[in-house]
């Protein structure tokens, strides 16, 4: 269909979205980007942040963490360490996630410990950014 394009997010543990939305905007690393159907060709890196997709007047929220996109005319294909629809975020899960890793970011670790817990804490920030932006 001409006014859809094709959204795909894959994760390590599964494809997380496949199907025709109207549009979806993510968070790059530029800022919120808006991607509508016979957009221009990108590929740029995610943040963690909030994907939103609309389809049929309806909006889904996801978290997501950091990856990279590709947007051709008809398609955007998504690559991520983390993606979370809203209905499945467990904040207490996810603020428990957030205390340890602040927690473990006072104890003295090296320097590619720092950017793996930097890196937890960001995907949990995510998930509760989203889940107390839509409570379901």
């Amino acid at each position: 269909m001409a006014n859809t394009l094709k959204l795909e997010i894959v994760t390590p543990d599964a494809t997380v979205y496949s199907g025709d939305v109207h549009m979806v905007t993510l968070p790059a690393v530029e800022g919120q980007v808006g991607i509508y159907p016979r957009h221009v060709p990108l590929l740029t890196r995610i943040v963690p942040g909030e994907i939103i997709v609309r389809k049929n007047g309806d909006e889904q929220f996801l978290a997501v963490g950091e990856g990279v996109v590709e947007v051709t005319g008809d398609r955007v294909a998504i690559v991520t360490d983390m993606a979370v629809a809203v209905k499945d975020i467990d904040e207490a899960r996810a603020e428990e996630a957030r205390q340890r890793a602040a927690a473990r970011l006072r104890d003295k670790i090296s320097d590619e410990e720092v950017a793996t817990v930097n890196a937890s804490l960001a995907r949990s920030l995510a998930q509760l950014r989203v889940k107390k932006r839509h409570r379901l």
